[in-house]
């Protein structure tokens, strides 16, 4: 067991997700009706696969930090090293068997850094209260878009490596919804990131995709695919929310 162990959010099956919008997504259109708090996540393509919502962990702090470039903390200015990572997510509001952007959502990304460590926390290894580095939301652009500058996480005892994101409304919203999962990389692909500093002076990881419970309930459908830069990384993830 590790400290991120709650999970949230069913499984549902590609069959069970188009049964479910055949039935009720054209009465939920008509009504135009959200209900705070329920939301149910899929892919953009030919029909909307539903993702599994993750546990939100210990380490969400809510710290209401609009930026694009999460790497610095306000704090001193100081940035974390790492090797840097171009994220993009693409939300999308699911109806009438197709998904269109959600502008005006709120997406924050919160992760560890190359040694493992989160900032604003107390824990066992560490205490970085007051820091604010790797912490930052943005709002989803006219094409839904959300995009944040970043370095590729490290790693910490009992996890994979891994990037929390939370999808929600903005705080003027009047009717709120909210969305909290995980997204994961290829293990070879870490292995690569991590053999150079500064990730490789935290040693040999002890998990791995497979080993880590959290991943195997739905990770596989939280992939990201990052493509090489010239100086790191870049990577997308489409999600569309079927608001209720």
């Amino acid at each position: 067991m590790t400290h991120e162990d709650t999970i949230a959010g069913p499984l549902l099956s590609r069959r069970e997700v188009v049964i479910f919008l055949g039935a009720t997504g054209a009465a939920w259109l008509m009504a135009g009706s959200l209900n705070p708090k329920r939301v149910v996540a899929g892919t953009l393509g030919p029909s909307c696969v539903v993702r599994p919502e993750q546990t939100e962990g210990p380490y969400f702090v809510d710290e209401r930090l609009n930026r694009s470039d999460i790497r610095s903390d306000p704090t001193d200015g100081r940035v974390k090293s790492g090797t840097p990572l171009a994220l993009t997510l693409q939300v999308s509001r699911l109806g009438a068997g197709d998904c269109h952007p959600l502008p005006g959502s709120q997406v924050d990304i919160w992760h560890c850094d190359a040694l493992g460590i989160y900032s604003d926390v107390q824990d066992p290894g560490f205490n970085t209260i007051g820091q604010k580095f790797l912490r930052g939301y943005q709002v989803t652009d006219g094409r839904g878009e959300a995009r944040f500058v970043t370095v590729y996480p490290g790693w910490y005892a009992g996890r994979t490596v891994h990037i929390h994101f939370k999808i929600r409304t903005a705080p003027m919203a009047q009717r709120s919804f909210e969305f909290t999962s995980q997204l994961y990389f290829d293990d070879g692909l870490t292995d690569r990131v991590h053999a150079a500093p500064p990730y490789a002076a935290q040693g040999p990881r002890t998990a791995r995709n497979q080993h880590d419970w959290i991943f195997r309930r739905g990770g596989d459908q939280l992939m990201l695919a990052p493509t090489r830069e010239a100086d790191g990384y870049a990577a997308s993830f489409a999600i569309g929310l079927l608001l209720r």
